[in-house]
C-alpha cells in the first residue's frame, strides 16, 4: 500500500493542477472538488502510470518538462508552421515528401511516445511506424533533405530526444 500511495502522489498533483487550470477558477468548491478527483484518479491509475515514484517527483525533471513545453510551443512549432505555410503559399519552394527511417536512443516508453507525439504534432512530419527492436521511427517528412540516418536524426529527432531523455530516462 505504501508503494501505491507513493506512486499516487505525483499523479494526484498532476490531476489537481490540470483540474484547476481547466476549471479556470480557484474557489473553495473547485479546490475541494479538484482534491477529490485527484485522489480518486491518482489511486486508480498510479500503478498504470508510474513505475518509479522518485523519478516522477524529481523537481529537476519537472523543470526540464517546463522548459521543453515552452520551447516546443513557442519556437519549434512556430518554425514548422511558418515553413509549411511558405511551401503552401509559394509553389516554387521544393516539396520532396518521403518516408525516412530515424534512429532514436531513449529507453522508456514515455520518452518514445513523447518524441513520436512531438514529431507528429509538428507540421511537416508524421510518425507512421515505430520499430522498437531496431530502434527506429518511420517518419513521413514533407521535405526530405537526405534519407541517411544522420541527417534524419539531426533534423527530426535530436532536439526532442535531448529533452525526452532529461525528463523521462
Amino acid at each position: 500500500m505504501a508503494s501505491r500511495l507513493a506512486k499516487s502522489i505525483s499523479v494526484m498533483i498532476m490531476l489537481f493542477l490540470v483540474y484547476i487550470i481547466f476549471s479556470g477558477s480557484f474557489t473553495s468548491f473547485d479546490i475541494v472538488t479538484g482534491i477529490i478527483i485527484a485522489v480518486i484518479g491518482g489511486l486508480l491509475t498510479a500503478n498504470l502510470l508510474v513505475k518509479e515514484p522518485k523519478k516522477s517527483l524529481n523537481p529537476i525533471r519537472l523543470i526540464w518538462l517546463l522548459i521543453y513545453a515552452l520551447l516546443y510551443l513557442s519556437i519549434i512549432e512556430f518554425r514548422a508552421h511558418f515553413d509549411v505555410a511558405k511551401r503552401i503559399l509559394n509553389p516554387k519552394l521544393p516539396i520532396k515528401p518521403g518516408i525516412v527511417r530515424v534512429p532514436y536512443h531513449v529507453d522508456t516508453d514515455y520518452a518514445k511516445v513523447t518524441i513520436a507525439n512531438s514529431i507528429t504534432n509538428t507540421p511537416g512530419t508524421v510518425v507512421v511506424d515505430l520499430d522498437e527492436d531496431k530502434r527506429y521511427y518511420y517518419v513521413h517528412w514533407i521535405n526530405v533533405k537526405a534519407p541517411d540516418e544522420k541527417t534524419t536524426y539531426e533534423n527530426i529527432v535530436k532536439t526532442f530526444e535531448k529533452y525526452a531523455k532529461k525528463i523521462f530516462d
